[in-house]
């Protein structure tokens, strides 16, 4: 299938296209990686534009219980979900371990959902190294919301910050110093906070915690791009689906109101921007490892550097210049 055929199929709305398509992205030989570019180009002026939603939270907190019900209810009024689930690379293969498609059941059955586990491949942030191209595939074929979830939290998740429209922090009830555990950092990347799991015994430790939490993001400087009241916090039960058609709601009042403050579209522009420079700079370490002479000249001054023997930044600038006369 050429790339002119892949994208018209893609526009077409056509699944196995898209998986096609999403496996090419991903490929590291050159010659998937100059297909892709084409495709992407082709693709590049449908002008379809999904939401893009980042959700992360701690192992174990529900983010695929939370994903699969907050998707099928999106599902019900009548909107197209696909699903980004980057899950943690094999060391030895790779290839992703955790396989959500087996944790989301009824959403990975639905016709109306795409749900794409990929490997994260070390990538900082759990974010796969082409989750972004992927997510331009899926709006291009026609999905309203994307949902890129991703393995954990970090100090790297503002990686996803930087691909998505929102980006979403689940949290479990807990107790004590738990608020200690989330780093200053991620709640001031986060949009909304949701505190999972507001049911049965474990309801008021929720509302303690989205009290907590709301409490904390009250001390923090209110961000240009975000209306009064956020970001702010939640509670949600994915095991009930209690609370997710409040957080839609909220999810939609602050897009609407970037939207028409022009903060949606500045984003979207900076992030292509950092697209652009983030392929600009994997491209020069491509080339590095490209060059036999240049990669056994930098190992050389590796082991200088290790021993005491060079300066690092001296022996990165003649890294640098070989590359210039190259």
């Amino acid at each position: 299938m050429t790339a002119e055929d892949m994208a018209q199929r893609i526009l077409a709305g056509d699944r196995r296209a898209l998986a096609r398509a999403i496996t090419l992205v991903e490929s590291g030989r050159a010659d998937h990686r100059a297909e892709a570019r084409v495709l992407l180009e082709r693709l590049a002026g449908a002008g379809r534009q999904a939401l893009r939603i980042g959700l992360s939270g701690t192992p174990g907190v529900g983010k695929s219980t939370f994903i699969e019900a907050f998707g099928m209810m999106l599902i019900a009024r009548g909107l197209r979900v696909a699903v980004l689930a980057v899950d943690p690379s094999s060391a030895r293969s790779g290839g992703s371990i955790l396989g959500d498609k087996t944790r989301m059941e009824r959403l990975s059955r639905d016709p109306r959902a795409f749900i794409r586990p990929s490997p994260s491949q070390a990538e900082l942030g759990g974010v796969g190294r082409r989750t972004r191209e992927a997510a331009v595939l899926c709006e291009a074929a026609g999905f309203d919301v994307i949902l890129i979830e991703t393995v954990g939290v970090g100090q790297s998740e503002t990686l996803v910050a930087e691909m998505t429209d929102l980006f979403v922090l689940l949290l479990a009830p807990a107790g004590g110093d738990e608020l200690q555990g989330v780093k200053r950092g991620i709640m001031e990347i986060a949009d909304l906070i949701l505190v999972n799991k507001a049911d049965g015994d474990l309801k008021p430790a929720a509302l303690r915690t989205c009290a907590d939490y709301a409490g904390a993001l009250r001390l923090l400087r209110r961000r240009p791009q975000d209306p009064e009241g956020f970001p702010k916090a939640l509670t949600v039960s994915a095991q009930e689906e209690n609370g997710l058609a409040e957080a839609w709601a909220e999810m939609q009042a602050l897009v609407d109101w970037r939207r028409s403050n022009g903060h949606f579209d500045r984003r979207r522009a900076e992030q292509a921007r950092g697209w652009f420079e983030a392929e600009v700079r994997r491209g020069l370490l491509a080339r590095l490892s490209e060059d036999p002479a240049l990669t056994a000249r930098m190992a050389a001054l590796g082991a200088e550097v290790a021993a005491g023997r060079a300066e690092p930044a001296s022996a990165a600038a003649e890294i640098l210049a070989r590359i210039d006369a190259g």
